[in-house]
């Protein structure tokens, strides 16, 4: 995504603790670990009604860009690189991911989960804020993830295709030959292998028992409307998956803009490592493992979040 002024046009979240369906498959998005948080928090609400004197476990969401990548630095850079199409960090990207991580660590979130789109820039990306968040000692301030001592506990990492790049030529400025003519999207190379990816996460981080929403990367030639579809009903499957965790999502420009374009804004631009913020009370759950939920508040300021915007004109 190249940074400019944009309109981004999508559905509106379904709030009030709807179901997610999956994308694929139109089975509920709800997984076994799912199923015994929930059971767990049902203790204090058993008849799955709001409880008025107790306060709502508040649900936070972030979602993040990744930092600067290897060809807006170096226009020379995909010329001769093997897979331009996905391109690496630079040394300033992954210095931009471990400060945000550590201010989001500093600021108390207690993100616990993080999901992360397969591309190499995103998953630098998530390397170093997960890293960042795991810090053992939140008041040490080590100038890069090399220097830090961390807990591996303290976060799970995972992959999720749904929050993949915007598969067409407006993101994608040079993609596999294979996808231009016209072979199976399974069969093209878009990420490295995925064992080669998580082996990039600090040891002790990488949940090898999630399941992404999305069996796979979307296909090529996707729509601009059906990727902000994509990225709208990705991020609200994910919110309703780890409904018992604060979330951080790890994607592309277009995927962060989308999840402030759902509260009516125009986004005009997103920087390197921007990350919006949006928050929802969680009341109660019922026996067959639905939920009660208010509504999602955008807590994003403009500007200062990375993110520009403002609203439609009436």
């Amino acid at each position: 995504m190249q940074d400019g002024r944009m309109n981004w046009n999508c559905c509106r979240w379904r709030h009030g603790g709807d179901r997610v369906m999956d994308p694929v498959d139109p089975a509920p998005v709800i997984s076994e670990e799912e199923s015994e948080a929930l059971e767990g928090m049902r203790e204090d609400s058993s008849s799955g009604e709001p409880n008025a004197a107790q306060r709502p476990y508040m649900q936070n969401l972030f979602v993040m860009r990744h930092g600067e990548r290897m060809d807006d630095a170096d226009e020379l850079w995909s010329e001769t690189a093997p897979r331009p199409w996905d391109p690496p960090l630079t040394e300033k990207g992954k210095y931009q991911a471990f400060v945000v991580g550590k201010r989001l660590k500093r600021e108390g979130w207690d993100i616990t989960r993080v999901l992360v789109s397969p591309f190499l820039r995103c998953v630098q990306t998530a390397a170093e804020v997960v890293t960042a968040l795991c810090l053992v000692d939140s008041s040490s301030d080590p100038s890069s993830s090399r220097e830090a001592e961390i807990d591996p506990s303290k976060v799970k990492v995972s992959f999720e295709f749904g929050l993949s790049e915007l598969m067409n030529a407006r993101a994608i400025r040079r993609p596999p030959e294979a996808a231009t003519s016209g072979a199976p999207s399974e069969a093209i190379p878009w990420h490295l292998d995925l064992s080669e990816l998580a082996a990039m996460f600090p040891p002790g981080t990488f949940d090898t028992s999630v399941k992404s929403v999305w069996p796979q990367i979307p296909a090529w030639r996707e729509s601009t409307a059906d990727a902000h579809q994509r990225y709208a009903s990705t991020l609200l499957s994910l919110a309703n998956k780890f409904v018992k965790e604060n979330i951080l999502c790890i994607t592309h420009g277009q995927g962060v803009g989308v999840s402030v374009a759902e509260f009516q804004f125009l986004v005009y631009a997103v920087d390197y490592c921007a990350h919006s913020h949006v928050q929802r009370p969680i009341y109660s759950f019922s026996s067959d493992g639905s939920f009660s939920a208010g509504e999602w508040e955008l807590l994003t300021e403009s500007g200062p979040s990375g993110v520009l915007y403002g609203k439609f004109k009436d």
